[in-house]
């Protein structure tokens, strides 16, 4: 307008907040997701849950490598946090809506992520195959835990980033 740039247009996400910090709070959460859920579902051991992320990389015998396949999965998985928080960075500066309207598009980048890492992650990945279909529980606590623990966080960060003078 006359050469006056407006807030949206001169504010964006910084790099560095958005990605490792939101990319740490969204791996944190989805870490305590994943433990909680699977414990108090399945009966699952917090170990086997890390040592199940280490298996995209070293297969079955993940789960025989004792506490360093369960700091390598714990590693993987802020890694992989990490990651998508970076490429959520990178589509910000593309589609400014993005951290914008984090409350929506937070929770839709998460799910979209769930269904990548089913889709294309997990099948290119060492990791064992699923013998059954995903429970309705467990998918419904996928659903909710990538919309709202891990795509939120991210966008949050980066809509609180941006605001940052």
């Amino acid at each position: 307008m006359d050469g006056i740039a407006m807030p949206s247009d001169t504010f964006r996400p910084r790099a560095m907040q958005t990605i490792l910090v939101g990319g740490a709070i969204a791996g944190l959460l989805d870490g305590l997701d994943a433990v909680i859920f699977y414990w108090l579902a399945y009966a699952v051991p917090p170990t086997a849950i890390f040592q199940g992320i280490t298996s995209g990389l070293l297969g079955e015998q993940s789960f025989q490598g004792g506490s360093p396949t369960v700091v390598l999965g714990v590693a993987l998985q802020f890694f992989i946090a990490i990651g998508a928080a970076a490429f959520y960075y990178a589509a910000t500066l593309l589609f400014p809506m993005l951290w914008r309207k984090p409350w929506i598009s937070g929770p839709a980048f998460g799910i979209g992520l769930f269904f990548f890492m089913q889709r294309v992650v997990l099948p290119l990945s060492a990791f064992h195959k699923r013998t059954a279909p995903m429970s309705l529980p467990e998918l419904v606590d996928q659903l909710l835990s990538h919309a709202l623990l891990v795509g939120l966080p991210i966008a949050l960060m980066a809509r609180r980033s941006a605001r940052l003078p």
